[in-house]
């Protein structure tokens, strides 16, 4: 029996008759396409954030896709990212015909800005950093690296609603980002629902009509586009959950700092390096592990819900065959494959059952 769940979607979405009233009003308004509710989002999000122009999409993946075409990106054209992140990192610069270069990831799970250089050729016409689990990379390293080179950046954030570097939020570095508010991300929707943020007028107003089929109106079309759009009622979700992304990012980080100070005294254990003035969201709470498969089976024994984020990195999937890597192409990132383990850390979990967790992870070792 679980004990303590890695999914706390119950919990969060028990009373949903907070979205009742809204819901109705909306319902009663027909407005289903876009409309005021999807508008006052995009607007309060762009507040939050503090980019100029936020435009809403139907997932995180259309967003990361819409990004970079959006900077003219094309077929045979490449982009440098790094090779451990979810699958929608590197598929969304294939869905643009362009190659993914893939980067070993550095001792905080995040794309090593120092070895990125090395593989900037006369194709590279992007740096596609990740925000992996919550943190964040070297960003300010990362754009002087760009500005060097004229190259662009899109910025992975689908992790990183509520996180800070310093004073501003990820996002606002690059020249358009990419979030994330599928179920399981600090901010969340009933489903999938992404958002793109850019400080560019031009690059706002492309993105806004491919998004839309690349229409001007109704009965007219500039370009050939798509139709992602954020779906209203999910509109009114996020903008109630909006109100509670720092309470939730404030609580996961107080149960992160629970983990970390008993974890880190065990000697077969690795927490990553926590940075001064980066607040991460905790979307994962990852550290290395010895005995990695052994300690998830005892802890599912013992009712802890975890999970790994992922056992093959993206250079060693089938679908990256025709790339041309092997393995030991990376060997930090591979490394890690085998030792990373995620625990529960959502902000609906007690002091007593995050503490039971570090407790289980300490008898594992001392047994």
């Amino acid at each position: 029996m679980t004990k303590i769940p890695f999914n706390y979607l119950p919990y969060q979405f028990k009373n949903t008759k907070i979205y009742f009233n809204d819901w109705k009003k909306l319902i009663k308004s027909c407005e289903f396409t876009l409309g005021p509710y999807t508008e006052k989002f995009e607007k309060d999000f762009s507040k939050y954030i503090g980019s100029k122009h936020c435009i809403s999409t139907n997932n995180g993946t259309d967003a990361l896709i819409l990004a970079l075409k959006s900077l003219g990106l094309k077929r045979n054209d490449e982009v440098i990212t790094v090779c451990n992140s979810f699958y929608a990192s590197a598929g969304a610069i294939v869905a643009c015909g362009a190659k993914p270069v893939f980067i070993d990831s550095d001792e905080r799970y995040q794309i090593d800005v120092n070895k990125i250089e090395k593989s900037i050729t006369n194709k590279t016409k992007i740096i596609l950093p990740v925000h992996w689990g919550g943190a964040s990379p070297n960003m300010e390293n990362i754009m002087k690296i760009a500005r060097r080179y004229n190259l662009k950046v899109v910025e992975d954030a689908c992790m990183s609603i509520g996180a800070k570097i310093k004073d501003r939020r990820p996002g606002t570095f690059g020249h358009v980002s990419a979030f994330s508010m599928h179920p399981l991300k600090s901010l969340n929707v009933m489903g999938d629902g992404g958002m793109i943020v850019t400080n560019n007028d031009k690059i706002s107003r492309w993105i806004i009509k491919y998004r839309n089929h690349g229409m001007v109106d109704r009965d007219h079309i500039s370009f050939w586009g798509v139709n992602t759009r954020l779906q209203p009622l999910q509109a009114v979700v996020a903008s109630k959950e909006l109100k509670n992304v720092n309470r939730i990012v404030s609580l996961r980080n107080k149960n992160a700092k629970i983990l970390d100070k008993r974890l880190s005294k065990i000697k077969t254990v690795k927490i990553p390096l926590r940075k001064k003035n980066y607040i991460e969201t905790f979307a994962l709470y990852m550290a290395c592990f010895r005995q990695r498969d052994k300690l998830k089976s005892y802890l599912l024994k013992n009712g802890i819900e975890v999970k790994i984020h992922y056992p093959i990195p993206l250079h060693l999937q089938k679908a990256a065959k025709s790339l041309g890597y092997k393995k030991g192409d990376f060997p930090i990132a591979e490394k890690q494959s085998k030792e990373l383990l995620t625990l529960p850390i959502h902000q609906y979990l007690t002091k007593k059952q995050i503490n039971y967790i570090a407790q289980k992870i300490e008898n594992f070792y001392n047994k």
